[in-house]
């Protein structure tokens, strides 16, 4: 019987990244030895036990083999036989196909800390490449919604170097895209994959990569096609960067991503017009309830918890109040209260404060940047060319104030 300590952890040990889940994996093992070591059986479709003490998993060596459809379709078989090497060939990456061998079942220390690596996960983890194993890739189609998530979560906008998914792993990915495969992801694993990937540290990065590898038009076709708009997806982007820096919860993290259907609401991030008679005109109330009807559809979809669909819904609500809340009424400042029982609880309020003051930064971030490419955009060949001497630096700066002047008139 050997042991190993396999995935995760091994990963996140090569790249130096905290870790505290452990999985391992037994080869030479039945479920009868398992048990009368003091494991307990909890797995239904292979076997897995946990650990008498610590509560870990540890699973019996064994193969896969795609036998239906969607990521239950699978037959296992699971026995004393099969080698580590053959355990790690069904795993999704190559970064996640690495095992070190440990002492035993009672005593997780590694024997010498070698690595064992058949499929250069170690190379593709110094290359920063996202690498599928094995063909068997494209058998699973809620592998596509995990490499998006670990995309997500090796993602750091600072670095020189991000992870990029292997050509080959893309063309699997479009594979699956086309197979219809990911129709038959059930709501419950599509949102449990998601609401991991919204709560990283750059939670943006995940319906990136699931834009960029054609998936999320088969996942989320609303969301896809609002995100269609390159100045809505780039300012929900840029919130939910920021939103990941702040570490805001996952309630607020999926009401910034549900902003992405709030279409001609965004300019209210800018143009606090105030609320006339308690009201907002026509075209922002049409606005107000597409995003609603967007939003609500996308959560039943996925299966969303109630709490979060509320909570985003209560800011949807509240929005016009927030935008425009230096120049609200004592009444509507009552109304506001009445909404979000902030008289009995200032939680919900702060919060949705939060969230908009979070889309409020990203919009100004964005619009400054647009002020900035004009200004660099401005050069000595855009002026007369007969100026001298401090009349060139003159028009050159006249030039920019111009530039930046007719920016600010665009809607």
């Amino acid at each position: 019987m050997q042991v190993y300590i396999v995935g995760g952890a091994v990963r996140d040990k090569l790249l130096n990244r905290a870790y505290t889940d452990k999985d391992f994996v037994v080869v030479g093992a039945t479920p009868e030895q398992m048990v009368q070591a003091g494991f307990i059986q909890v797995g239904e479709d292979f076997p897995v036990f946990l650990h008498p003490k610590t509560k870990e998993e540890y699973a019996l060596a064994r193969t896969e083999r795609k036998s239906g459809k969607g990521y239950k379709g699978f037959e296992v078989y699971a026995s004393p036989e099969v080698t580590i090497d053959e355990d790690l060939l069904r795993r999704d990456l190559t970064i996640n196909a690495m095992a070190i061998e440990v002492k035993g079942l009672m005593d997780d220390t590694p024997i010498s800390g070698a690595v064992i690596d058949p499929y250069n996960g170690q190379q593709d983890i110094k290359d920063k490449v996202l690498r599928h194993v094995s063909e068997a890739f494209s058998e699973d189609p809620l592998r596509v919604l995990r490499i998006a998530r670990f995309y997500g979560r090796f993602y750091d906008p600072s670095a020189a170097q991000n992870f990029i998914i292997a050509p080959e792993t893309v063309n699997l990915i479009h594979t699956i895209n086309d197979s219809g495969e990911l129709k038959h992801l059930t709501a419950e694993r599509v949102w449990q994959e998601t609401s991991r990937a919204l709560l990283q540290r750059s939670p943006q990065a995940y319906i990136d990569c699931l834009i960029e590898v054609g998936s999320l038009p088969h996942i989320m076709p609303n969301l896809a096609q609002a995100l269609q708009n390159p100045f809505i997806k780039s300012l929900v982007f840029k919130a939910l960067q920021l939103a990941g820096q702040q570490n805001l919860n996952l309630a607020q993290h999926w009401a910034i991503l549900m902003f992405g259907f709030a279409g001609d609401c965004t300019s209210q991030l800018s143009n606090n017009v105030g609320l006339k008679d308690q009201t907002i005109d026509k075209t922002d109330t049409e606005a107000l309830q597409l995003w609603t009807v967007e939003s609500k559809a996308l959560g039943q979809l996925l299966k969303v918890p109630n709490k979060i669909t509320q909570y985003a819904q209560a800011y949807i609500s509240c929005y016009p109040y927030l935008t425009n809340y230096t120049r609200l009424s004592a009444a509507d400042i009552a109304r506001l209260i009445g909404v979000t029982k902030a008289d009995k609880s200032d939680t919900e309020i702060n919060e949705l404060f939060q969230v908009h003051k979070i889309l409020e930064l990203a919009y100004q971030q964005l619009e400054f940047d647009r002020y900035i490419q004009a200004f660099k955009n401005i050069t000595i060949k855009d002026v007369d060319e007969s100026l001298k001497g401090s009349a060139i630096g003159e028009a050159i700066h006249q030039a920019r104030i111009d530039s930046i002047e007719n920016l600010k008139k665009l809607p």
